[in-house]
């Protein structure tokens, strides 16, 4: 499975301001109170990690293994403590690309979360070098999610159900403190066992406080909802939501179970695929149904149709996943059916 990475998805934020409900993108008092308090703890760690962030040279405290992943702004090492011989992951950013502030609240996101048995564990240890900023996690050795994707076939039917109970758990454990993850694709999803039994979300950088303005500046991609391609309600952006996250899930469920994306982005004058989606939708008639989604059963239309309505306020939570879970989301006893050259237009 093939497509743009979430990298690209250029944002614009800010912070939303006290007001009335209608001045703030549909936000309530509630909610951007939610997101405000998760701001204020973040700054109080950020402060604290500041003050005890370990001045060193990665390779004096920690002997290099092997790599376990690279990204556009840092990479993964698994390492051992040289004193104690402890396996480590180590997640090092360089200065050159990385503020300090930038590193220490991804450091900060990950520790306050790590104790959910989906989310990376990340450990209190923030080291500053000459050259990088670092920070220690769990070790987990089996890569990510991208590799057990098989193109236009997915993830075996119970593997892809766990995934789905597990991820669907770790983000409303996130909400549930204010946060929204803003990052769901497999490359985020990290495997501790090839039949996905326990799998941990991971990289936590645009991880942002319920109700942080966003703006998109970049082009859409599948994992885009699409009340971040319309005008912004407010002229900063838009106020962020956890349906931004459900929407994600969505798309990436629908990957697990095909093996490659419903559309390349979510904007019916631009992609023919997203728009027959939106007419299939409405019609809810069988002979609309998309080529993409031959294939997939009735409950999984269900999930995956709330999960991907086009109104977030509308949209299905995360939470909606557990309801469908032992129930066949794939044809032929919950196998993968194979779809022709026509159907479906991520992962080719």
């Amino acid at each position: 499975m093939q497509g743009k990475q979430p990298e690209g998805q250029q944002m614009e934020e800010g912070a939303a301001e006290n007001g009335a409900e209608e001045d703030l993108g549909g936000l309530t008092v509630e909610e951007l109170q939610q997101g405000q308090e998760a701001a204020l703890a973040l700054e109080d760690m950020l402060a604290l990690s500041a003050q005890t962030l370990v001045q060193a040279e990665v390779d004096e405290l920690y002997q290099q293994v092997r790599p376990l992943g690279q990204g556009r702004f840092g990479r993964v090492l698994l390492v051992t403590h040289r004193q104690k011989g402890t396996p480590l992951a180590l997640k090092q950013l360089p200065k050159t690309s990385t503020s300090l502030r930038g590193f220490l609240y991804e450091f900060c996101v990950g520790l306050s979360l790590g104790t959910h048995p989906a989310v990376v564990a990340a450990y209190g240890i923030a080291i500053e070098s000459a050259d990088s900023y670092s920070f220690l996690t769990e070790p987990v050795l089996h890569g990510d999610l991208i590799t057990l994707i098989q193109p236009k076939v997915g993830l075996p039917h119970s593997a892809a159900q766990r995934c789905a109970a597990q991820l669907a758990s770790a983000l409303e454990y996130i909400h549930s403190h204010g946060l929204v993850y803003r990052d769901i694709k497999p490359e985020n999803v990290l495997v501790c066992d090839p039949d996905c039994r326990r799998v941990k979300l991971t990289d936590f950088g645009h991880t942002r406080p319920r109700g942080t303005l966003l703006r998109l500046t970049g082009p859409p991609i599948p994992y885009t909802a699409p009340e971040l391609c319309a005008p912004p309600p407010l002229p900063e952006g838009l106020p962020i939501q956890p349906a931004l996250d459900a929407w994600a899930l969505g798309v990436l469920l629908f990957c697990l179970l095909t093996g490659y994306f419903p559309w390349d982005q979510p904007l019916a004058e631009a992609d023919p695929f997203y728009e027959d989606f939106l007419l299939w939708q409405t019609s809810g008639q069988p002979e609309d149904r998309p080529q993409p989604w031959v294939g997939l059963t009735p409950a999984a239309d269900t999930l995956l149709w709330g999960l991907l309505d086009p109104h977030p306020r509308k949209r299905s939570s995360v939470t909606s996943v557990q309801g469908y879970l032992g129930r066949p989301w794939r044809q032929r006893d919950g196998e993968a059916e194979e779809v022709d050259e026509g159907g479906g237009k991520g992962g080719e």
